[in-house]
């Protein structure tokens, strides 16, 4: 059989315009297969296509995506407060302080990673404010804030629908995300087969749940779960430092209380599914967002409206504000009863929640193991419960199905190189993706050095997966094993505490090329930095602020890496 080589496909538009590189080479070859159609018909040059494709942004407020900015981002640090990274980001484009309003973690709930979420909305390929779940409310109000500058997202409208007494007034546009273009498609073309998606966050995979198994021993004031899942014929496949995103549902009994607040039947129609559909699986009923108490200010009347205003705005009438979540908000103005459609267009939507991976494809493809945090707290008279961790915990059965995909990992993987030693700092849950890391290295034969930071509350009950890193640490091959617990005794020994104590070990593999990973809490994340600065500039006889620049090296080599949430 002779084979051909074909031409590449002509550059029919611009690096410039408004489109990823995927969308680029679907335009580039559906504009060529269109203008092939016409006999004699030369494709454009990518010049003259230059000129029927507007530049991103002509509105002078918008500016093209190489609007000139240095591409840096000083602000991208989640342990940041908001306010300090829009004045890092003040002079810079609009699409730019859109990313500095995100919750700065890559962590891809969203659907994105920080800058491109903010390059979406910029381009309005995205018209959703409220889907950064580490921002909150926080970022939906300065993407709010931002987008104004537009001159498109005015305040919301008065709703349409929404029952107050007898009168009808209109409801608040909530944005959704655009329709889809339909593609072009000459009348004579063969139709195109229909692909099948790969799993992934907008076409999540069915997946069997196993089981789960109790990390903590009698005596732990935490919950914490080893929970397996089942990918087979999933078509999902996954990577270590990967997470597992966990498609959850509301409590049935939250359900049932939502909808007795509004007073409404849980079979209503909205669209082609019931309330009580929407509200279980596509409905966060957790912080009860702007969009409700507009809504509410719209459908109750004197000092109630103006309360539910003000809670609206971002202000704290009666310093409760942070405990609303939506059930709350509703009972704080009983007797309310919004249209259901209405109800449901002014809450969030119900976001995945992810889970770093805690085994490795090498020892077994089929499985993924997550290490859980089942969140139940008290709050008033009622018991809070955490969406995706207790529907793991205690609310899914062995057998039954559930929905994920898999969210690949920015940069957070061991090293290529395998005989390069790592340093992982990884307390409580951090410990899932060292867990992994170690199996993945195990498996590969691989010859470099492992140090494991690991700690908890106590040790007799807190020491999560002990029989195998115990294990590890005898053969040799888990180099290393520094242990943190901080309420042992009379002094809370954390992790930073040990590194500091191994200060010139620590320095003494880092010289000799160490890769360090962090994962867990913001807050630890900076405490465990401020340690290794503190090392580096003591043990490697540096100054501070060459301390500094040699994490920032790190840092840009991909020596340091870190996943916090």
């Amino acid at each position: 059989m002779t084979h051909t080589t074909l031409p590449p496909l002509p550059t029919l538009i611009p690096d410039t315009a408004p489109f990823s590189p995927e969308q680029r080479t679907w335009l580039n070859g559906f504009l060529a297969g269109l203008l092939s159609l016409e006999s004699g018909v030369n494709p454009l040059t990518a010049a003259e296509s230059a000129a029927l494709i507007p530049a991103v942004g002509a509105a002078e407020s918008r500016g093209p995506l190489n609007d000139g900015d240095d591409g840096q981002a000083p602000w991208h640090d989640p342990a940041m407060p908001l306010s300090e990274r829009m004045q890092l980001a003040e002079s810079r484009p609009l699409r730019r302080r859109m990313m500095a309003a995100m919750g700065q973690q890559d962590c891809g709930q969203c659907g994105y990673n920080c800058e491109d979420y903010a390059n979406a909305i910029f381009v309005k390929s995205e018209e959703r404010l409220n889907l950064c779940v580490p921002g909150g409310k926080e970022t939906a109000r300065m993407l709010k804030t931002l987008y104004a500058e537009f001159g498109a997202i005015p305040a919301a409208a008065k709703p349409a629908n929404v029952q107050a007494g007898s009168a009808q007034v209109s409801a608040p546009a909530i944005a959704k995300a655009p329709a889809p273009v339909p593609a072009l498609v000459p009348s004579h073309a063969e139709p195109a087969a229909t692909a099948v998606p790969a799993p992934s966050r907008n076409h999540p995979a069915e997946v069997a749940f196993l089981s789960r198994t109790r990390l903590n021993k009698a005596g732990s004031s935490k919950e914490t779960w080893h929970i397996e899942l089942d990918l087979a014929g999933s078509g999902i496949s996954y990577s270590v430092g990967d997470s597992f995103g966990i498609v959850p549902s509301n409590h049935p009994a939250l359900v049932d209380a939502v909808i007795a607040a509004i007073g409404a039947q849980p079979d209503f129609p909205i669209a082609d599914r019931s309330l009580r559909e929407v509200l279980s699986d596509g409905s966060s009923l957790g912080v009860a967002p702007d969009m409700l108490f507009e809504l509410i200010s719209y459908i109750t009347g004197g000092e109630r409206r103006q309360k539910a205003k003000e809670l609206a705005r971002g202000a704290d009438p009666d310093a409760d504000a942070a405990t609303l979540d939506v059930l709350a908000a509703l009972q704080k103005f009983p007797g309310i009863r919004p249209d259901p459609e209405a109800f449901i267009e002014s809450l969030d939507p119900l976001q995945p929640r992810l889970y770093s991976i805690a085994c490795s494809p090498k020892v077994d493809p089929r499985r993924v193991a997550l290490t859980v945090d089942a969140v139940r707290y008290t709050l008033g008279d009622r018991r809070r419960l955490g969406v995706a961790s207790t529907f793991l915990a205690e609310r899914i059965a062995p057998g039954a199905k559930l929905k994920g995909y898999i969210q690949k990992a920015q940069s957070f993987a061991p090293p290529s190189n395998p005989s390069a030693p790592i340093i992982m700092i990884g307390p409580g849950t951090g410990i899932a993706p060292f867990r992994a890391f170690l199996h993945e290295r195990m498996a590969a034969k691989a010859p470099g050095r492992n140090w494991l930071f690991f700690g908890h509350q106590r040790r007799d009950c807190d020491f999560f997966y002990e029989d195998e890193l115990t294990g590890m640490n005898t053969t040799g091959f888990l180099t290393r094993l520094s242990l943190a617990w901080s309420r042992d005794g009379a002094r809370k020994i954390y992790v930073q505490d040990r590194m500091r104590e191994a200060g010139r070990d620590l320095w003494s593999w880092i010289a000799e090329g160490a890769h360090i990973y962090v994962c867990g809490a913001i807050a630890m994340g900076k405490d465990v930095e401020r340690a290794l600065l503190d090392i580096i500039a003591e043990h490697g006889a540096r100054a501070l602020e060459h301390a500094g620049a040699f994490l920032a090296e790190l840092k840009k080599t991909g020596r340091y890496q870190t996943d916090v949430y």
